[in-house]
């Protein structure tokens, strides 16, 4: 068979490295399929452009995986118009987080003829050896298929238990030397940049989380060394964004990586989301020392009650405490706040705002966004269950047009006075944010024209 994978456009000036693709790529390209990338992200293609490429051009089948997100879902309808008014238009299979939790609604809203759910790697193998031999759908763990006009969800696939199985991405189908110039929290100009999977999952189980697959499988410390290799010596790579989940997931394995990391002398930069609870100093220090510069931390609210509601596992002292320890050893936390859950008011808001005026270093320009209830996760089902959602098509049509607007009110407050108070809530940060960055452009300025500073190479933006 001949595949076509698309890789959408989201209006990004460098486009995040499409990991998910990647590893599907790699999967069915060892099994002898011819894999085509469909750049739309590099070339910002118009989506009609896909039409005539498909009429053009001879497919068996076309995949596109999305994850959820207003702009997500109708980019998606977009690309399946294009798709389903194509004269040759190949067999169209959808996977990613976003259609998972509510297939049949994806399958009649964009025609696709199967989604995988949930990991897709062995689910992609098995369903295209049955449709190419035409044997029985039902036998295939984690799909959704039309039978006549009945759309069937077979039983779940069990996850992948050794990561290790899977063959790296295959970046050589990808143009990398676009992909690299992201640019993450402390990275120079000339940084090479790549993100790569530690592991999958988290132990945890916040509420308003749609990750549908339980528990953390992390990869060996031997793969993912292999991987930083391959990319330093193929592309340059010099920074790695560890872009799962939960690098973090024990102290334990935090020490083991880093120990590793410089046993191999892979003098690397690299960041990681990380777990507060977990932030201990001697363990950021050596954090540091192998590489480290930047650990995005999911703090989500500032009220011990509310990140009970949330069922984060985590308190408000374990955030102050882990957020100095990182400051103090030189690593600039990220900073993750959203506000809107379930007993949530204005003074949970304000405690999250004067938070983050007192400990953020401004590494990154941070606001505060309203919890959205994405299907699949808990909140979901509790927003259905008191009548504040219908169902998934309320959501996706109707309630959730914008990340930073709100969806469902879980609080007291009217949606007009929720907007309200994250305007002023962000008015504050954003203040902050370019009065910080001022003085910084400032001192440059006096560093260079008072102490004449030769090492000046203009005010720049990056």
């Amino acid at each position: 068979m001949r595949i076509l994978l698309v890789v959408y456009d989201n209006d990004s000036y460098i486009h995040w490295f499409p990991q998910g693709i990647a590893y599907i790529a790699s999967v069915l390209k060892i099994r002898g399929y011819e894999i085509v990338i469909y750049n739309q992200d590099y070339y910002h293609y118009p989506d009609e452009h896909l039409t005539e490429y498909l009429n053009n051009n001879y497919f068996d089948v076309i995949g596109v995986g999305i994850i959820a997100g207003y702009y997500q879902y109708r980019k998606l309808l977009r690309i399946s118009e294009a798709i389903n008014n194509s004269k040759n238009r190949p067999i169209y299979i959808l996977g990613g987080h976003g259609p998972s939790p509510e297939p049949e609604y994806f399958m009649k809203k964009t025609q696709a003829d199967y989604v995988v759910i949930g990991e897709g790697e062995e689910t992609m193998v098995e369903l295209l050896e049955t449709v190419g031999n035409k044997k029985d759908l039902s036998q295939v763990k984690g799909i959704a298929y039309r039978d006549g006009s009945d759309i069937i969800v077979t039983e779940r696939r069990p996850l992948i238990k050794d990561l290790d199985t899977l063959p790296i991405p295959a970046y050589e189908l990808f143009p990398i030397e676009y992909y690299r110039l992201i640019r993450p929290p402390h990275s120079s100009r000339t940084d090479f940049v790549m993100p790569v999977l530690s592991g999958r999952g988290c132990l945890f189980n916040c509420n308003f989380c749609y990750r549908m697959d339980k528990g953390f499988r992390p990869r060996s410390n031997e793969s993912i060394i292999n991987e930083i290799k391959y990319l330093q010596k193929e592309y340059r790579i010099n920074y790695i964004i560890f872009s799962d989940e939960l690098l973090m997931s024990s102290v334990r394995r935090v020490e083991s990586l880093c120990n590793d990391f410089l046993k191999n002398n892979l003098n690397i930069k690299w960041s990681c989301n990380g777990r507060l609870n977990f932030a201990k100093k001697d363990v950021l220090k050596l954090m540091k020392k192998s590489g480290c510069v930047f650990i995005n931390y999911g703090i989500e609210a500032m009220d011990d009650q509310i990140l009970k509601n949330m069922n984060k596992v985590l308190t408000t002292k374990q955030i102050v405490e882990g957020i100095e320890a990182t400051l103090a050893v030189g690593i600039s936390p990220g900073y993750n706040i959203i506000f809107g859950n379930i007993g949530e008011n204005r003074e949970t808001l304000n405690k999250g705002v004067e938070f983050l005026l007192k400990y953020d270093d401004c590494t990154q320009f941070r606001t505060i966004r309203p919890v959205t209830p994405y299907p699949g996760s808990p909140l979901y089902y509790y927003a259905i269950e008191k009548g504040l959602l219908r169902d998934v098509e309320d959501f996706y049509e109707y309630k959730h047009v914008n990340s930073d607007l709100l969806a469902v009110n879980f609080t007291e407050l009217t949606d007009d006075e929720f907007h309200k108070a994250l305007l002023e809530a962000n008015k504050k940060l954003m203040t902050n944010y370019y009065n910080k960055k001022f003085e910084f452009s400032l001192q440059q300025a006096k560093d260079l024209y008072i102490k004449k500073d030769v090492s000046f190479r203009g005010f720049r933006q990056i």
